[in-house]
Formats: structure tokens, C-alpha cells, sequence
């Protein structure tokens, strides 16, 4: 019949029954609704585990519902959901888990305690009747004893004592009994046992299948499962901090090598920002001598000049036209370098492409 209205409600949807008024302000669940049980849909909800034990924690007020389960293990959304559905169940299961440990606590210090043993009880009159009589048998038998010994009469005597020491053994048992009683007690106190995984007292040295059955129960089970789920979470939480932390560093470690090999490229540039001003203050300096050269040969050729104009006034006249041709020439020689004077840096280029240690 359930499978069959399972089979129904896959293929009708679980609102087929409804009138068309209850449609109207029905709204179908889903596993991400809030009334859903997120516990239940990652792993297992703790309300499931101690149904009828002593730990039962009564029933869950969110919806349980495989169907919607299996939606949710389906889902595209699957995995960024059991992140927070796990974190959800870690905290009802640590809130368990420290409550039973209180309880755990409280167990093994009541086993610690020392039993103290009360004083034995006045004996009643009844029994110091009884004592009184047991002793005065006693007392006559020991004098008979002591008479059948002096007359040679051993197996008598032997007889007689055999008598006493059974006397002895009911007057031990009339002045001891209360006390003997409560340290049977005690001992059977001390043979108790705690269990760590859930808290219940045990028999210790208790036989197998009870031992067994304890094991197997609700509550031994359902606390395993809460302490398994605990351990496994909190070391995948770990686990998963160490990764974040191992790629933290990697990380640091790919920028640090960044940094360095961008300050090393800064540096090799401005290296060579450096060479090309100094390679070109040096050209400048060269161009600067080369021209200074050229001024100094340009006012000594001048000079010589000036004076050769001088020498020829007082010249012959035939030698005139030759003189003004020498002038002419050395005028011409005179425009064209100052033409060079007047161009730097075509001059510059031509002077520098020299080679320094062979001036003209």
C-alpha cells in the first residue's frame, strides 16, 4: 500500500487529493525549505537514535522525508549544501557530546569515592546471652581438655577441642555478622563499571551476551555514531585548514618570487637606462671637444690668414692676382668650415663615429 502510494505521488505529485481551494494555498516542500531537517538530508538526525532508551530526545519538529533526500542527493546544489548542513549536525552533536560527558564525569566520581565502613552496631542483649553461655562452654570444655591431657587421654581431648574451635566459629559469627554483610556490599559496589561511549553503568566481569547487548542497543550505537561523525568532522575541518594554509603560503612564495624577478627587471633596466646616459653624456663631451678643436684651428687659420694679408701689401704687383687667389681659396676654406661650425650635430655624428684616440 506505501508503495503504491509512493508510486502515486511520483507520478501525480502529493497534492492529487486536494480540492482546488486547498491547491490554491498549498505550497509543495522542498529539501531546501527550512521546515526540512538538514541533518537527515546529510547524514542522520540525532532524534532518530534513542527512540525509546533513556537518552530519546522525543521527536524531530522538522520533516523527515526520503523522497526529499534523494531530491537532495541528486541536486546540482548537492555539494554546496553539505557544507552547511554538516556544520549544522557538528553543532547538535557536540552539544550532546558535552552533555554526555558531564554525565561521564559525574559517573566516574561517584565510582572513585571510597565506601567508608560505619562502625559495627552494639551487639543486643540476646546476643550477649547467647555469647555469655557460648563462652562459658567454652571455658568448661578447656578445663576438661587440660584434665584429660594430664591423665593421658588424648583422642578425648582431641575430641573436646574439636568441640571448642566449633564453639569459637558460632561466637564469630554472633559478634561479626553485621560487619561482614556490609563489606559484601562494598565488594559488590567496587564491581561496577562505566561505559565511555554512553555513560551506562555496567557489571564489570558481566557475561558475554549482556555485554553484548549493550553494545549492540540504541543508546551505545546512537552515541557511537554522534562521537564517529564528530572525530571524522572535526579532522576533515583540519584537514581542510592545512590545505588553506599550505596554499596561503604557496601563494606568498609565487608573489615574493614575482616581486624579485620585477625588481630584478627594473634593475637591469635602469642599468641600461644608466649606460645610455652615460654612453651619450660621453658622446656629448666628445662632440664638445671635437668642436672646441675645431674652433681652436678655425682662429689659428685666421690668424694665419690675417697675417699673410699683411706681408703681401708690401708685395710686387705681379704678384698680386696670385695672392688673391691664395685669399680667395682660403676664403672659400673659411666658409665651409664655418658652414660645419654652424651644423653641430651633423658635425657631431661625423666627429664621433671617430674614433677618439685619432683626432684630424
Amino acid at each position: 500500500m506505501d508503495a503504491q502510494r509512493a508510486l502515486l505521488d511520483e507520478l501525480m505529485g502529493s497534492a492529487r487529493n486536494l480540492t482546488e481551494e486547498e491547491r490554491r494555498g498549498y505550497r509543495e516542500i522542498k529539501w531546501d525549505d527550512k521546515e526540512v531537517c538538514g541533518c537527515y538530508m546529510v547524514r542522520f538526525c540525532p532524534h532518530d537514535l534513542f527512540v525509546n532508551t533513556r537518552s530519546d530526545l522525543g521527536v524531530c519538529p522538522k520533516i523527515h522525508d526520503p523522497k526529499l533526500k534523494e531530491s537532495f542527493e541528486k541536486s546540482p546544489r548537492h555539494d554546496s549544501y553539505v557544507p552547511k548542513f554538516e556544520a549544522e549536525l557538528a553543532h547538535f552533536c557536540e552539544k550532546l557530546v558535552s552533555d554526555l560527558d558531564r554525565r561521564v564525569r559525574r559517573g566516574r566520581e561517584r565510582l572513585a569515592q571510597e565506601v567508608e565502613v560505619p562502625p559495627p552496631p552494639p551487639i543486643s542483649a540476646e546476643k550477649s546471652e547467647q555469647l555469655a553461655v557460648l563462652e562459658e562452654k567454652i571455658k568448661n570444655l578447656l578445663e576438661q581438655v587440660e584434665s584429660l591431657g594430664e591423665a593421658g587421654k588424648v583422642d578425648e581431648a582431641e575430641a573436646l577441642m574439636r568441640k571448642v574451635e566449633m564453639l569459637n566459629i558460632e561466637k564469630t559469627a554472633l559478634t561479626q555478622q553485621p560487619q561482614q554483610d556490609k563489606l559484601l556490599m562494598v565488594a559488590q559496589e567496587k564491581k561496577m563499571a562505566l561505559c565511555e561511549i554512553c555513560g551506562s553503568f555496567l557489571v564489570a566481569n558481566d557475561a558475554a551476551e549482556r555485554t553484548q547487548s549493550h553494545v549492540t542497543g540504541k543508546q551505545h550505537m546512537g552515541y557511537g555514531m554522534v562521537r564517529d561523525f564528530l572525530s571524522e568532522y572535526k579532522e576533515a575541518k583540519e584537514k581542510a585548514r592545512e590545505e588553506e594554509r599550505l596554499a596561503r603560503e604557496k601563494e606568498a612564495e609565487e608573489r615574493r618570487k614575482l616581486r624579485e624577478k620585477e625588481y630584478e627587471s627594473r634593475r637591469r633596466r635602469s642599468d641600461s637606462t644608466d649606460r645610455d646616459r652615460y654612453r651619450d653624456r660621453d658622446n656629448d663631451r666628445e662632440r664638445d671637444r671635437y668642436r672646441e678643436r675645431d674652433r681652436d684651428h678655425e682662429r689659428s687659420r685666421e690668424r694665419n690668414g690675417r697675417g699673410s694679408r699683411e706681408g703681401g701689401r708690401g708685395s710686387d704687383r705681379k704678384n698680386s692676382s696670385s695672392s688673391n687667389g691664395r685669399e680667395g681659396s682660403r676664403d672659400r676654406y673659411r666658409e665651409r668650415d664655418r658652414s660645419r661650425s654652424r651644423s653641430p650635430l651633423r658635425h657631431g655624428r661625423r666627429r664621433s663615429s671617430r674614433s677618439p684616440g685619432r683626432p684630424h
